[in-house]
């Protein structure tokens, strides 16, 4: 069994760059895999392991100024979810082309997902999904505004063309795991938005503490692993990944007939041209190869 972690902490670092070789000599040492972000403003990313070898990771990042009570969201899985160990420098943890908006400065109020109903049933406040579109596609909260956002560095022009319509009202957020709530409530109490509150833990936390036929969510809820999506009680969904455009697939849109599995799917069809789809022909075939000898392709 191989044991997953999604975890991210905004906490000033003063050298990201002196904490990346230490934190990826641990890693690999321990046969931990996925990927980790590092910036001056903390840490975030998804990584798996044996249980053994992920808390060693887990107890080296906690090490780390202001991670000690750092509290990933755990999952499990039969098989290794990622190919190879990557940890980045990067201006952001997660990207909103806002380096200077400080969660540590100020958020939206938390809402606990026991209490989350009552946010989303209220007539008076604005429910905002903040993820991508191919995420929004998958599922959300009933009634939630999606901002059609390609990236989450789109949101500040959404904000910015939608911020009159929006005037005086409770503005509600969410996302998969908080973290771009952080950000984003950050955002809009610099824009002088007051009343802004974020579902505590995200998607997964609600599904995870929900039950099911108290559950106000809709669908799927994408997540960046081998999984591709879960649903109440974080179980998979079924769906998988275009391994051409990066979207999520339904098992409906698998039985599509413009669907050829690590090519192409009915979204990105028109997309890429024969040289394009000759060479995903070709990855998938490696891919085929390395697993009859019982390895992993990197690119899987």
């Amino acid at each position: 069994m191989y044991r997953i972690a999604a975890l991210y902490r905004f906490t000033p670092f003063a050298d990201p760059a002196a904490l990346r070789g230490p934190l990826l000599e641990v890693c690999e040492a321990n046969r931990v895999t996925g990927t980790l972000l590092l910036a001056r403003e903390g840490i975030n990313g998804t990584i798996a392991a044996r249980p053994e070898g992920l808390e060693v990771a887990l107890a080296h990042i906690r090490a780390l100024p202001g991670c000690p009570d750092l509290a990933p969201k755990f999952a499990n899985a039969t098989e290794a979810p990622f190919g190879r160990m990557k940890v980045r420098l990067k201006r952001e943890i997660v990207t909103m082309g806002q380096p200077e908006v400080d969660p540590l400065a100020g958020v939206g109020h938390y809402v606990t997902p026991q209490d989350w109903n009552a946010v989303v049933r209220d007539p008076g406040t604005v429910v905002i999904d903040t993820r991508n579109a191919y995420e929004v596609a998958i599922g959300t909260f009933q009634g939630a505004v999606d901002p059609g956002t390609e990236a989450f560095g789109e949101f500040p022009a959404w904000w910015q063309a939608n911020r009159e319509r929006l005037r005086g009202k409770r503005i509600a957020m969410f996302c998969t795991g908080g973290i771009r709530c952080e950000k984003s409530t950050a955002y809009l109490r610099g824009e002088g938005v007051e009343d802004v509150v974020h579902l505590k833990g995200g998607i997964l936390n609600y599904l995870e503490q929900v039950p099911e036929e108290d559950s106000l969510w809709q669908g799927g809820c994408f997540v960046f692993d081998d999984r591709v999506s879960v649903g109440h009680g974080l179980a998979e969904t079924g769906h998988v990944l275009c391994h051409a455009c990066r979207r999520p697939l339904s098992p409906q849109d698998c039985d599509r007939p413009e669907y050829e599995a690590g090519v192409q799917c009915h979204q990105c069809v028109e997309q890429f041209d024969h040289a394009d789809r000759a060479r995903f022909r070709e990855r998938v075939k490696q891919i085929a190869l390395a697993r009859s000898r019982g390895a992993r392709h990197l690119g899987s």
